[in-house]
């Protein structure tokens, strides 16, 4: 430290207004001791003081919160009037907003360019840039700025923070730090000490950023947690319930007003909601299909549609789309909006979902605060996500088929034993009818068992059915299974039906409708006996399924039935998700010895 002041003092002989001065060596030793004791000591002191008070940053804080309070200190320190902080966004290609000191966020542009622009350069050059009069400055277009808050001059610094792995980009960014000056003369000592200020700052991202990828792993481990736990139950894994666990998980990371998984179809035609956080009435319709052309976000999702925004309310990336500001997208559909304003929704995001390189999936979460960006960080959560839920989902209807495997299966090993006792007894002749009915009733539930098998990817393809026809032959194979489970004095009871009841569905789902709800039926009839009995009827533009049985379903079942979160089995809980996907409903009556369900599904017309 002595010989760097000795060179200062030797550099201050050197100059011309000190040649005259007579002094003797003693004085300059006083010089150099006074300068270390009283100019030095208490600048450093400053310096590591503003340093301090920038690296000790609360890291949890949001990044543009971090930036605001860097800022902050930084105008306070150089005693300019404010300063603002733009990050290079390369999906855009363009200068971002993000934080200013004093907080001027409503009246900035959201995006500038990167070319043309004195952010943009310092981003390109990584050097510093001086404007001693913005007036004059033809880079800056905004000049009205300097008569809204009285500002002449800019000093604009580098800020970068270096990346972590080599599939990431560094992030590149400038501190725009204004002053009331016009024609301002930048001292170096000023201009090195704001460019060491912002380079503290980069340490405080970094560790930011650091803490958030410890987080991250955290919470993927969080969520296959859940998931895992979920596996375990006796109910097996429900989609609702993974996504009501994992979803408060991300609380921390983004304030989720709602969050949906969406299927597509494999010609991108149409999108069904799957599961979405909060389900409720007027929120999510789980099970709903869309048309892919009612959203114009979707169709860019998939990639059906080019984006032709210039960016003011969209970020639209390979790997995501944020939409900024749902109410001034053109991305956006006016019933969306709609939506959006009654949801107090301000950002959503899409993220795409990809099996072998198709999307078959993609998921939005809606947010209460208006994002500019995400982090790559937290875009890979949200992909981590998505991912297990798509295996959750696999897991779901795997679960739904093998529990609905049952039925057939017990009819099928019981039509197949009678048929072998009259093969045996060689009385084909006699009983070649009787062989007919028993082969093709064993052809028909060996192809809905195949069927089941293959509905965990496909479900076939929507048709005109007629309710009661449905409901005749799935209660003739639940008589099969009454004979081969033992149940002792059932009396069944069929009729009467209505005519010409048709429904358009899926006719495996209406199949699985019937087959849980008899199943239940049967299981709930008392061991001293009871009765079994099914009728069809029309109620207006209802197509209606009855089914009674001697014995009471216990009331808490019945609510969780009414409020669609099944029993603690699995029947009524498929039963509940596919009439819902059905566009139907189910009812429950009870007396004092009975129990009613009644399945309601729209009347299909021709129209």
């Amino acid at each position: 430290m002595w010989s760097s002041l000795r060179k200062l003092v030797e550099a201050l002989k050197r100059e011309p207004w000190t040649k005259e001065a007579s002094c003797s060596d003693a004085f300059w030793e006083s010089l150099m001791e006074w300068l270390e004791t009283h100019l030095l000591t208490t600048f450093l002191d400053q310096i590591i003081r503003q340093v301090d008070e920038i690296v000790d940053i609360d890291p949890d804080l949001p990044e543009q919160k971090i930036l605001a309070r860097a800022t902050k200190y930084i105008v306070e320190f150089l005693g300019a009037s404010s300063a603002s902080v733009r990050i290079y966004d390369p999906q855009s290609e363009q200068m971002l907003s993000y934080g200013s000191y004093p907080s001027h966020e409503e009246y900035r542009e959201t995006y500038i360019p990167l070319d043309g622009s004195i952010a943009g350069e310092v981003v390109k050059t990584r050097r510093t840039c001086l404007v001693p009069d913005i007036l004059d400055e033809k880079r800056y277009e905004d000049k009205g700025v300097v008569y809204k808050r009285g500002i002449h001059s800019l000093m604009a610094i580098p800020l970068e923070i270096p990346r972590f792995f080599p599939s990431e980009r560094d992030t590149r960014g400038v501190i725009q730090i204004y002053f009331p000056e016009k024609g301002r003369e930048f001292s170096p000592l000023e201009i090195k000490v704001a460019e060491l200020l912002a380079k503290r700052l980069s340490y405080v991202i970094a560790r930011k950023k650091i803490i958030s990828m410890h987080r991250l792993n955290e919470k993927k481990d969080a969520i296959v947690r859940h998931i895992f736990r979920r596996l375990g139950r006796r109910g097996g894994i429900k989609m609702k319930e993974v996504f009501n666990e994992v979803i408060p998980e991300l609380a921390d990371v983004v304030n989720v007003q709602s969050c949906a998984l969406f299927s597509v179809t494999g010609d991108y035609q149409y999108v069904t909601l799957e599961a979405g956080y909060p389900e409720g009435s007027g929120y999510h319709g789980i099970g709903k299909k869309f048309p892919v052309s009612s959203e114009p976000a979707f169709e860019i999702i998939l990639g059906l549609r080019e984006y032709e925004g210039d960016g003011s309310y969209e970020v639209v990336s390979p790997s995501y789309i944020l939409v900024v500001d749902p109410q001034k997208s053109y991305i956006i559909s006016e019933h969306m909006k709609k939506f959006a304003n009654r949801h107090n929704i301000n950002s959503i995001l899409y993220i795409p979902l990809y099996v072998e390189g198709e999307i078959t999936h993609f998921m939005t979460f809606d947010a209460i605060e208006q994002r500019q960006r995400y982090r790559d960080d937290e875009i890979e959560l949200f992909l981590f996500l998505g991912q297990e839920l798509m295996k959750a989902q696999r897991m779901e209807r795997l679960d739904d088929i093998l529990h609905d495997f049952k039925n057939p299966a017990i009819a099928s090993a019981g039509f197949a034993r009678r048929l072998k006792k009259i093969l045996e007894q060689d009385a084909y002749e006699e009983q070649k009818d009787q062989i007919k009915r028993y082969v093709e009733i064993l052809f028909e539930e060996t192809s809905r068992m195949q069927e089941l098998a293959l509905s965990i990817y496909a479900v076939g393809k929507e048709q005109v059915v007629d309710i009661t026809e449905v409901l005749l032959k799935r209660f003739e194979i639940n008589k099969e299974a009454i004979k081969e489970q033992l149940k002792q004095n059932v009396v069944l009871k069929e009729g009467p039906f209505a005519e010409n009841l048709k429904v358009y569905c899926f006719p495996i789902h209406l199949e699985r409708v019937f087959d849980n709800l008899l199943n239940n039926a049967t299981k709930a009839i008392p061991l001293r006996g009871g009765s079994l009995s099914i009728r069809t009827f029309r109620d207006g533009e209802w197509a209606c399924a009855e089914i009674t049985n001697t014995g009471r379903i216990p009331e808490e079942d019945k609510r969780r039935l009414v409020q669609g979160e099944g029993n603690e089995g699995r029947g009524l809980y498929i039963t509940y998700r596919i009439m819902r996907l059905l566009g139907g409903k189910i009812e429950v009556e009870t007396d004092r010895n009975t129990t009613t369900f009644v399945a309601r599904l729209p009347i299909h017309t021709d129209k």
